[in-house]
């Protein structure tokens, strides 16, 4: 195991950085349409969660203020997931909120652990 520990501060900035990116889409899809049109017309709330995808997926793949800022999108994706798959389920399996119940605790480890290497921040 020695060799896999060896490793562990890049994989977990390459989490850090691929987390940020596959965010960052969800956001750019809204105000974009790219690669695809968002299917459901933006309202108040989703341009709001668009805005804090947009911005803070960017800012957490340059590690930058990533502590703060993977704690809000670790919470908008907590509220995501209960105004719109929490009503339809208890289970995420079954509501289709897989992908943001994993971003919401993906984030929250990050904003627990800091940015690492390869960051602005500069946390090691």
């Amino acid at each position: 195991m020695q060799f896999l520990s060896k490793y562990s501060d890049h994989t977990y900035t390459l989490l850090r950085v691929m987390a940020g990116l596959m965010f960052m889409a969800h956001g750019v899809q809204k105000f974009f349409g790219f690669p695809a049109a968002f299917p459901w017309p933006l309202n108040p709330v989703t341009i709001g969660a668009g805005g804090i995808e947009l911005v803070a997926g960017a800012l957490i793949v340059l590690g930058f203020m990533t502590r703060p800022v993977a704690f809000l999108a670790s919470g908008m994706s907590a509220v995501g997931y209960w105004m719109t798959h929490g009503s339809q389920g208890f289970f995420p399996i079954t509501n289709g909120g897989e992908t943001i119940a994993l971003y919401c605790f993906i984030f929250l480890f990050i904003a627990a652990n800091g940015a690492g290497k390869w960051s602005i921040d500069g946390e090691q």
